[in-house]
């Protein structure tokens, strides 16, 4: 084998891992940077101006479909595709894991609501941590209906099923 043909294979895994580096470098730089994708909801009941405490769609398939779109436009950036982060944040498959551990129906049924106020507060408000965002604020960006629509897709990918 020639020397100018051997190059590529003994340099290759440094090169493909600084081609990594970057990339990432560029992901993380990017992540937060984007601007957030309108959903449509005009398939659903309106709820009004008065915020919801629990999630009014769960288990409508409508809202699973628009929900679905929505979170891959709006949301996977940062949560992985289909709900499965890669690490920048939460894995939103485990959003309500302990819920699932309640052998009592009443406990598990509170459980769930306060996952739902939760999930919404903290999508509606954002997320800081000494001055840094980790989660910009989706308030008056998304709808009440978007953020319900995206927590019933949500509630179809949960890592233990409730």
């Amino acid at each position: 084998m020639s020397r100018s043909s051997s190059f590529f294979p003994r340099h290759a895994a440094h090169w493909l891992a600084a081609l990594g580096l970057a990339l990432s470098a560029g992901a993380a730089l990017a992540h937060g940077d984007v601007t957030p994708q309108a959903v449509d909801t005009t398939e659903l009941p309106q709820l009004g101006a008065e915020w919801r405490a629990e999630n009014p769609y769960r288990g409508n398939e409508i809202a699973v479909r628009i929900g679905t779109s929505a979170y891959t436009q709006n949301c996977a950036r940062c949560h992985g595709l289909e709900a499965i982060s890669g690490g920048i944040a939460p894995d939103l498959r485990k959003l309500d894991n302990e819920c699932a551990t309640q052998t009592n129906a009443r406990k598990k049924a509170q459980c769930v609501a306060e996952v739902d106020e939760y999930m919404t507060t903290t999508v509606r408000r954002g997320r800081t941590r000494n001055g840094a965002v980790y989660m910009p604020p989706f308030e008056g960006v998304l709808s009440q209906e978007a953020i319900w629509a995206i927590k019933s897709y949500l509630e179809t990918r949960r890592e233990k099923p409730l």
